[in-house]
């Protein structure tokens, strides 16, 4: 095909180059020189055309190479597929066959009664999943280094070395108070006059006497002239007490001693004279951080367990068959069964067109797919079929 394409776009370029330059070569007598000139730039313009176009053929044709090994490819996987295909399909159906023939199945279905529609459907294979532990990983083991470990310490280094120096102690001064004599002693005499006090004295102003007063008494005189009592009474004396200034010393003179006078007198004297001392200076520390290793790097080998996966395999169990069921058919279906069914497809979730009590192509794809769901026998409305649905007949 390539050849032929290659060979056909040549011959017609190599048609249309010569017919060109047959064109171009074809000078009446009459033309000058500048035709003939102007004829060989054509001539070169489409030699060089013809040329581009040769380029664009060997591209055209490597393109279709590439695309014809493609084609072969395919068609050889295409060829695998459908080898296989066919290879599973005559696989299917000799186990079909097989088990057809091991369970004794017959052309037409067993003990059936009067009014039951049968048909062969198809018996999904069963499949059970198993798990496995299988090792994803082996054990192992992970060296790690662990690095040295270090602290942070406190150390105290010398930095000024212990000295002394010689100290003057200045002389004490204090303060000490004098007493000194201003004015001596001395005496003076005083005149001290006399002394007078006052006593009181009693006087005699009027002696004490008797006399006769009226009233009753011990001592009676009665006059018998005029009938009364007369009592002799005695008054006492009447004395006066009288002050008199009475001089108790008399006048004279005293000496009075005059004590010195004394006035104290502050004066500042040396208490200690000067000395000298030695005076230690201490040593001066100073603290740095210091970083110390604590403990050494060492290695630690740490063991990785093995690790291990679950995978879960689906195992067949029995192979698909096909196998006489009890079906509902035109003989023993009625509107009101398949409206039943319809609705509880609907309810189940699946989609199967108007509820009409018709078995139309939506209701049957909708029971197909509910059959495959549930692992029922599928491609007729079976009794197990209508039993899973939840319908009563």
């Amino acid at each position: 095909m390539v050849k032929t394409v290659k060979n056909g776009l040549g011959v017609l370029l190599l048609a249309g180059a010569l017919t060109s330059i047959g064109c171009a070569h074809k000078i009446s007598p009459e033309m000058g020189g500048t035709k003939v000139v102007k004829s060989n730039q054509e001539v070169s313009a489409l030699q060089n055309q013809l040329k581009q176009k040769n380029q664009e053929i060997e591209s055209l044709i490597a393109k279709n190479q590439s695309n014809e090994m493609l084609l072969e490819k395919y068609k050889t996987k295409l060829d695998d597929k459908s080898k296989a295909a066919l290879t599973a399909e005559m696989k299917t159906t000799t186990a079909v066959n097989a088990n057809a023939a091991g369970s004794g199945a017959m052309l037409l279905p067993p003990q059936a009664k009067p009014g039951e529609c049968y048909a062969r459907v198809f018996i999904p294979p069963t499949f059970r999943t198993t798990t496995e532990k299988v090792l994803k990983r082996a054990a192992a083991e992970r060296l790690e280094i662990e690095p040295a470990t270090y602290k942070m310490v406190d150390k105290r280094i010398l930095v000024k070395a212990a000295s002394e120096r010689l100290e003057v102690v200045p002389a004490e001064y204090g303060w000490v108070e004098e007493k000194v004599l201003v004015k001596e002693a001395s005496s003076r005499i005083e005149k001290v006059p006399a002394k007078y006090e006052w006593k009181s004295e009693r006087i005699l102003v009027k002696p004490a006497y008797s006399m006769w007063k009226k009233g009753r008494g011990p001592i009676e005189k009665l006059n018998n002239a005029t009938g009364e009592i007369m009592c002799l009474v005695e008054v006492p004396a009447v004395y006066k007490t009288v002050k008199k200034k009475v001089m108790v010393s008399p006048p004279g003179v005293r000496t009075i001693n005059i004590p010195a006078v004394y006035k104290t007198v502050k004066k500042r004297v040396m208490t200690k004279p000067p000395t000298t001392r030695k005076v230690e200076i201490p040593a001066v520390y100073k603290t740095v951080k210091v970083k110390i290793l604590v403990t050494p790097p060492k290695e630690r080998r740490i063991a990785i367990p093995a690790e291990y996966q679950t995978i879960t395999k689906t195992e067949k169990v029995t192979d698909g068959h096909l196998e006489w069921r009890r079906i509902l058919c035109e003989t023993n279906t009625s509107v009101d069964l398949v409206t039943k069914v319809q609705q509880a497809l609907k309810n189940a979730g699946y989609d199967p067109g108007p509820i009409d009590g018709v078995f139309g192509w939506r209701t049957v794809n909708a029971m197909k797919s509910y059959q495959k769901k549930k692992n029922l026998a599928v491609g007729a409305l079976t009794y197990e079929t209508i039993k899973s649905l939840g319908v009563k007949f």
